[in-house]
């Protein structure tokens, strides 16, 4: 469980064109995607809220705030959490992504607040992973600068935070290889995104056999 000022939001404002239904309530060993990321942050001791939703899903009970400006991709969503945040991290993950492990997110929020950067973003095979990010809400200029100008890159709105703070671009499979958390899986089957039905067959029987995820 966190002691860190930090809060955890899901991402669940894309249209899943891909998946040609809406991501949130697509079911994974039984269990909507929805609350298999939700069950992570609370496995971390967080509030977790989200941003975005598009259709109801049963059973589920987290607080949905809606995005201000809707169809402008995960850059909304982030927008959404920077605004109605209460704490210092924020916390903030795709709705498709199961097999994130809750020991490399403890690990996350523990090296955000050590660093004091506006945002922490891990690299998979050298490329940012924008939809798994821990951020302080003086990102939100930026964001909200990114938005207005049209540009719905999340990456280049970290980027471009400026005199707001810098970022922590760091390589997760060079921080895993020194043991800095424990991982079932290889980093980049973590970064797994279920954007089509292969992808959710996929993540489903590596959940089944990992199901400490």
């Amino acid at each position: 469980m966190s002691a860190l000022d930090a809060e955890g939001w899901i991402l669940a404002g894309g249209r899943s064109m891909r998946m040609g239904r809406d991501k949130a309530g697509v079911e994974i060993a039984r269990v909507p995607l929805l609350e298999h990321m939700l069950g992570k942050l609370r496995d971390l001791g967080l509030r977790a809220r989200v941003a975005g939703m598009r259709e109801s899903v049963d059973g589920m009970t987290a607080e949905i705030v809606n995005d201000l400006h809707p169809n402008c991709g995960p850059l909304s969503g982030m927008e959404t959490a920077l605004i109605a945040s209460e704490m210092s991290l924020i916390l903030i993950l795709g709705v498709d992504m199961p097999l994130i492990e809750t020991h490399f997110l403890q690990w996350m929020l523990t090296r955000a607040q050590a660093s004091g950067a506006i945002a922490t973003i891990p690299k998979v095979l050298g490329e940012p992973q924008p939809l798994c990010v821990v951020c302080r809400r003086e990102l939100l200029g930026s964001v909200s600068r990114s938005i207005e100008s049209g540009d719905y890159k999340v990456t280049a709105a970290i980027e471009n935070a400026g005199t707001e703070g810098r970022p922590d671009f760091f390589d997760a499979e060079r921080a895993v290889a020194t043991g800095a958390w424990e991982s079932s899986l290889p980093v980049y089957r973590q970064f797994i995104n279920c954007n089509r039905r292969e992808d959710v067959a996929l993540a489903e029987a590596l959940l089944v056999r990992n199901p400490m995820l």
